[in-house]
């Protein structure tokens, strides 16, 4: 037998060999990372600041978790009403009278050549009286009331960005189920590498970092043309290994409103996956890598398991699942999402589809939208 004979083995085996690198050299440290424990608790002023707009059923389910937070040391929750046309000004005004931490911020124009939040963000952020911000949206409820205490206390002396999770509720029906696994799969990555000292993004719905920091980087001006990246751009723009930190405590949770329409979902997944193609070429690099081997792992096993050394074939795809479905149940379970595991090898398939479908996002402009 040639060369020729080899080629589908060859090919298989390449893909395994880029997958297991990404499994043992960063996704096991999000698997088995133990935090470390602190024999002083630091306690930071905080300001959380969340942007809302037409959003006051969110608001009314959602924001009296933030409010309740039982964090004894000043902090105050900056709520920008973005133009709102809906009831969010007058549950806020309403909320403003109960909860003395509330600070207002009311738009009444919109900002010229500023798509998406980013103009909002930034009146909430310069009307922040602390220099921790704590961000999230108005869709997301913190998963208990010591979520402003645990992200805080990851500042220790150097830091200026902590990254935390943010899921999405548990809903019944299929699209539920995806929508959680994209967010759980997307977590899996920033947060391990972060872990592993390549930070390149966080989630707007659960991200802390210093105010000096944001001033430091001019804000969002290199990237304000742009409806997102509010929260990766900004990240992987100025987060390096020395400066970030990641909080990984059940109690450090937030969990948004998940999409119930598929059309919904797919406007919103292709609107960020559009910033990836700003990232920093290294993170580019890196991440092209794992999407390149996840989309071509299983055609190329099934190119190779009709060659002649399909036995080989299936000891590779044996390893790799059996490491896969380790290290997946461990992180699962850190993030509180071991229910998706039943399905782990039904999820790994579904993302050669997800990242086909998404392919043409890389270089299409994303539409101007602000949520």
């Amino acid at each position: 037998m040639d060369i020729i004979d080899w080629l589908p083995l060859i090919a298989f085996s390449l893909t395994a060999l880029v997958q297991l690198f990404f499994y043992l050299r960063y996704f096991r440290l999000l698997a088995f990372h133990k935090p470390k424990t602190e024999t002083v608790t630091r306690q930071q002023a905080v300001s959380v600041v969340i942007c809302a707009r037409d959003e006051a059923d969110e608001i009314e389910a959602n924001m009296p978790g933030v409010l309740a937070q039982a964090y004894k040391s000043s902090h105050e929750i900056v709520v920008v009403n973005d133009n709102s046309r809906d009831d969010t000004k007058y549950l806020l005004d309403g909320l403003y009278k109960a909860f003395k931490q509330l600070h207002l911020v009311e738009l009444k124009q919109e900002a010229m050549h500023i798509p998406g939040k980013k103009f909002p963000l930034s009146i909430g952020i310069k009307s922040a009286k602390h220099e921790v911000l704590l961000l999230t949206d108005a869709d997301c409820i913190p998963a208990s009331e010591n979520w402003i205490e645990k992200m805080q206390s990851a500042f220790t002396d150097g830091i200026e960005i902590v990254l935390g999770y943010g899921g999405y509720k548990k809903r019944g029906g299929l699209l539920n189920f995806l929508v959680r696994f994209e967010s759980f799969h997307t977590a899996l990555q920033y947060l391990s590498m972060a872990l592993g000292g390549m930070p390149y993004m966080g989630v707007g719905r659960n991200l802390a970092y210093k105010k000096g920091l944001f001033y430091q980087q001019k804000g969002f001006a290199s990237h304000h043309h742009l409806p997102g990246g509010d929260d990766d751009l900004f990240i992987n723009a100025s987060a390096h290994k020395k400066n970030t930190a990641v909080v990984i405590d059940k109690d450090a949770f937030t969990y948004s409103t998940p999409p119930t329409k598929w059309k919904n979902w797919y406007l919103q997944k292709k609107r960020h996956n559009s910033t990836g193609r700003y990232y920093k070429p290294k993170h580019k690099l890196v991440l092209a890598a794992y999407m390149v081997t996840q989309v071509l792992f299983y055609p190329f096993f099934i190119w190779s398991v009709f060659s002649f050394y399909w036995q080989w074939t299936l000891g590779i795809l044996f390893l790799k699942l059996l490491v896969q479905s380790v290290i997946l149940y461990k992180a699962m379970k850190k993030l509180g999402e071991t229910d998706l595991f039943p399905f782990f090898i039904l999820w790994d398939i579904w993302m050669f589809f997800y990242y086909t479908l998404f392919l043409s996002s890389l270089w299409k402009k994303p539409r101007k939208t602000w949520s």
